[in-house]
């Protein structure tokens, strides 16, 4: 379990979660090799500097959930988590541009926020329930041609999280040009390694010491 651990995005962002919550995703990152802990901005710091000195990562959702922030709040977003810590960004593109058929405008979002974080990893979520296929397929190569590091399935707070045919699509699209971060809904060890299987290569969610078989439940936001 130990590889499928290090895949884990361990991901808090319930609205309501507290202090205490998010230094014991912390603690459990550490103590179970998880890739990273996944945040709201206004944890970042807290993040940092309860992990500083370990392997695991600070990770910062940008423009989340909607994806319907301005280019420029974006990449102020971004930058500012950049400054308090965070080793990676999550962002949420320009869904109805998008859908709109305006790829300038969603290549724009997503370039603006990789100028803002040029050493960090940076993920952009495509909320692939709201897209056809084809839109799916419009959205990896406009990430990939903005200079994106991943592409990731899921908000986790639309109509539904990750598929295994939605991950295969974004792997068959980027090649191994890119990661493929499958997220939401994912509480299974076999849903994660089905998701593995299909070709994601980090897995978002707040059920990690689920999947690894270390507790038996854990309260699923995300």
């Amino acid at each position: 379990m130990t590889d499928l651990a290090a895949l884990i995005d361990h991901t808090i962002l319930a609205p309501d979660a507290t202090t205490a919550q998010v230094l014991k995703f912390c603690e459990q990152a550490e103590a179970f090799c998880f890739h990273s802990v996944c945040v709201n901005p206004v944890h970042v710091r807290l993040v940092a500097e309860a992990l500083a000195g370990s392997s695991v990562k600070t990770c910062c959702v940008v423009g989340f959930p909607l994806g319907a922030s301005t280019p420029e709040i974006k990449a102020a977003e971004a930058a500012r988590a950049i400054s308090d810590g965070a080793d990676e960004i999550d962002m949420v593109i320009d869904i109805g541009a998008l859908k709109d058929g305006r790829t300038d405008v969603v290549e724009h979002d997503i370039a603006c926020v990789r100028a803002a974080c040029p050493g960090a990893i940076l993920k952009t979520i495509i909320e692939t329930c709201l897209l056809t296929d084809d839109e799916k397929r419009l959205a990896c190569r406009i990430a990939h041609n903005a200079g994106a590091d991943y592409v990731k399935t899921s908000t986790g707070f639309s109509k539904h999280g990750a598929t295994i045919a939605d991950v295969a699509l974004m792997r068959e699209t980027v090649g191994a040009a890119m990661g493929v971060k499958a997220s939401g809904g994912i509480r299974s060890r076999e849903a994660a390694e089905a998701m593995v299987a299909a070709g994601a290569t980090r897995i978002g969610t707040s059920s990690g010491l689920l999947i690894i078989g270390r507790a038996a439940a854990v309260p699923e936001r995300y």
